[in-house]
């Protein structure tokens, strides 16, 4: 990893004083990508140059990788707040922990737990030992009763193995012992890149967000199209799309928006077309011009947030009727999700305070007041007679705006 430079400011955290063989490292734990035998080497090239995007402009020295850890050593001044946020954002990992390197010393390791533990105010505490390297004498059983009867004596506080108010960890590794009191939870999944690239259409809603995340979590590279309806309605649609995708880039580090205008293309399915049928012939259209879009991106799939029968557009018949207007495979990661589960997602991603503004979606322009809700294919095809498909869907084409987006800013090293 490349050594960048951070200014130091309040967040900043200094390294442990004492022994000069103790340093302040952070380990980092894979997830899935450790089951991936062949491909394996591939899903961990890929997790390094996201780790290195995601780390960038940061005071980092080196890094070191092991077959199921990661050891990232910071430089002098270690922000860990920020770090921690970062790394809370990489897809492909499983946890990860700021930690106190001792030698292989069981009197050093003690008083480093007894530091730790003076540090801390705990009635119950638990004390867990993982013996990585088998070559430290002892077993990880004792150690835990070493340790442990030694905080007991200095805290007065009891031993809990189930609901401790603090946990001491030690692990024992080739080059030291790693103590630290917590593991912090990274997202899982396998890292952004490995799984092709997709196209996620994105409304300004709570749903097609959470869609687009979840299928980066798949290790996808996500590309977004936004339909917006300007001149016949404002631009705060395509405003909150980009603060979106904003949003998501934090967890992929480069996207593109492709903002369509497609206000004329509804306003000739209007003129043309039965009223019921709308919403249903909006939406094949937007197949087909993301479907344009994602072979000029060389994407595989289309993404969409639907999630069954939550609203009129969404019961299976239309989502069979609409999705027969794309060549692609649709994917739909909250097909069967429903409306809380989105939710309390889409406050994790951190999507959900932009979502709930107000906004002039397109599909609210010319709704009937009785859409079909159970179209069926043969219909929409009849109704698509009255228009000239592929014209339409050029015309689409023809007024897009494409906006670029990177987190963090790359610097001159990368």
């Amino acid at each position: 990893m490349t050594q960048a430079t951070h200014d130091t400011n309040s967040t900043a955290q200094e390294r442990p004083a004492g022994d000069p063989d103790t340093e302040t490292v952070v380990v980092v734990r894979l997830g899935e990508i450790t089951l991936k035998k062949r491909n394996r080497p591939l899903f961990v090239r890929q997790l390094g140059r996201n780790i290195r995007r995601a780390l960038s402009g940061l005071d980092i020295r080196s890094s070191d990788w092991g077959p199921q850890r990661i050891v990232i050593t910071p430089g002098p001044q270690l922000d860990w707040p920020e770090l921690r946020e970062r790394l809370q954002r990489v897809f492909g990992l499983r946890n990860f922990s700021l930690c106190r390197v001792l030698p292989w010393d069981i009197d050093m390791i003690r008083e480093g737990v007894l530091a730790m533990a003076a540090g801390q105010s705990f009635e119950s505490f638990r004390i867990t030992v993982q013996r990585s390297d088998k070559r430290f004498p002892g077993s990880s059983q004792e150690l835990e009763r070493d340790l442990g009867a030694a905080v007991q004596r200095a805290s007065g506080a009891r031993v809990d193995l189930t609901q401790a108010e603090a946990n001491f960890q030690v692990e024992i590794m080739p080059h030291g012992a790693y103590l630290h009191t917590e593991r912090v939870q990274g997202p899982g999944g396998l890292p952004v890149g490995v799984s092709g690239r997709v196209v996620s259409l994105l409304s300004g809603g709570i749903d097609s967000p959470v869609a687009a995340w979840r299928t980066m979590s798949r290790g996808c590279e996500v590309v977004f199209v936004h339909f917006q309806s300007f001149p016949f309605l404002d631009a705060s649609s395509r405003d909150k799309a980009i603060s979106l995708v904003r949003q998501l880039t934090r967890w992929q580090y480069k996207s593109r928006l492709h903002v369509v205008s497609f206000g004329d293309v509804q306003q000739q399915i209007v003129a043309s077309c039965p009223p019921p049928l709308r919403v249903v012939l909006y939406r094949r259209f937007m197949l087909r011009i993301a479907q344009s879009i994602a072979e000029r991106e060389r994407a595989e799939a289309l993404v969409t947030g639907e999630s069954l029968g939550q609203v009129s557009s969404q019961t299976l018949s239309n989502i069979a009727t609409i999705a027969q207007a794309a060549t692609l495979p649709v994917l739909r990661p909250l097909v069967g999700r429903d409306k809380e589960e989105i939710i309390s997602e889409a406050r994790r991603v951190g999507t959900y305070e932009t979502s709930i503004e107000p906004d002039q979606d397109c599909c609210t322009l010319f709704v009937p007041r009785n859409p079909a809700t159970h179209s069926k294919i043969a219909d929409a095809e009849s109704a698509e007679e009255a228009l000239d498909v592929q014209a339409l869907v050029k015309q689409g084409l023809s007024n897009v705006e494409t906006l670029n987006f990177s987190w963090p800013e790359k610097t001159g090293d990368e």
